[in-house]
C-alpha cells in the first residue's frame, strides 16, 4: 500500500523523514503496526517472516521518538557482529538527520558520551551494562527496539534480556518495546508479559514451496 494513503495515520515529521529516504509503500507488518499504535507510544510485538518488514517497523518507532517526540532511541540486536552492521545501515539511511551511536565496547565503561546521541545500536549485555552503572541518559530513552527477540527463551542470552527489559520498564515509565521475531513460539504469551500489542503476519515477498528432494529431482507438495 502506498505510504500517502497513511499520510493522516503518521506524525509530519516522522513521515517527512520516510519519504526522504525513499520509502512510498507499507508492507501489511508495518500498516497493522501503525494501525495498532506505533506512531503513539504503543508497544509492540511483531512476528512475520524474514523479509517482510518488520526492521522497518522498529526504525518507524525509533525515528517517530527521536523527531516527533525529541527522544532518545536504542535497538538491541543479539551480536556484535549484527549491531556493526545496523549501525553501517542505519547510517547510511539516517546519519544526515540523526545522531546514531555504536556501542559494544568494554562492559565496564558507563560511556557517557552516548547522551549526545539520538540512537544507539547496542547488545543485550552491552545495555544491561550501562543499565547497571546507573547511566544518566538512561531515563530519556522512550523506544527500545529488540531485534530478535525470541531469544528469550535461550539459555545463554535469554535471563539478560529478560531481566534487562523487565529493569527497563520499572526505570522509564511509559517505555515503548518494539519486539521483533519470525520464530516467536508463544507470541500471545509474550505480548501479555510486555503488556504490547501484537502484530501476526504472514506475508513474505517471496513465495515459499516445500518438497522433497530425490536422485536429483523435487517434489514439490501441493497445498489449497
Amino acid at each position: 500500500m502506498l505510504i500517502q494513503k497513511y499520510e493522516d495515520h503518521i506524525p509530519k515529521d516522522t513521515y517527512s523523514v520516510l519519504l526522504q529516504e525513499g520509502i512510498t509503500e507499507l508492507r501489511p507488518c508495518q500498516i497493522k503496526a501503525i494501525d495498532k499504535g506505533v506512531m503513539h507510544g504503543k508497544s509492540m510485538i511483531v512476528c512475520s517472516p524474514t523479509a517482510s518488514g518488520k526492521t522497518l517497523v522498529g526504525e518507524m518507532a525509533c525515528i517517530n521518538t527521536i523527531v516527533h517526540q525529541g527522544k532518545k532511541a536504542v535497538y538491541i540486536v543479539p551480536l556484535k557482529a549484527l549491531a556493526n552492521e545496523k549501525f553501517r545501515d542505519f547510517r547510511k539511511r539516517y546519519g544526515n538527520k540523526i545522531k546514531i551511536a555504536l556501542s559494544i565496547g568494554d562492559l565496564d565503561e558507563s560511556e557517557s558520551y552516548l547522551a549526545s546521541y539520538d540512537l544507539i545500536i547496542c547488545t543485550a549485555e552491552k545495555l544491561d551494562s550501562l543499565l547497571r552503572h546507573h547511566t544518566p541518559w538512561i531515563t530519556s530513552v522512550k523506544t527500545i527496539v529488540v531485534d530478535e527477540i525470541h531469544l528469550l527463551n535461550d539459555p545463554g542470552r535469554g535471563p539478560t534480556l529478560e531481566v534487562l527489559m523487565t529493569l527497563l520498564r520499572q526505570v522509564i515509565p511509559g517505555l515503548q518495546i518494539i519486539g521483533l521475531s519470525a520464530t516467536i513460539g508463544n507470541p500471545e504469551m509474550l505480548a501479555a508479559w510486555l503488556e504490547a500489542e501484537l502484530v501476526l503476519d504472514g506475508w513474505r515477498p517471496v513465495k515459499l514451496h516445500e518438497g522433497v528432494y530425490l536422485d536429483g529431482e523435487i517434489e514439490f507438495v501441493e497445498k489449497d
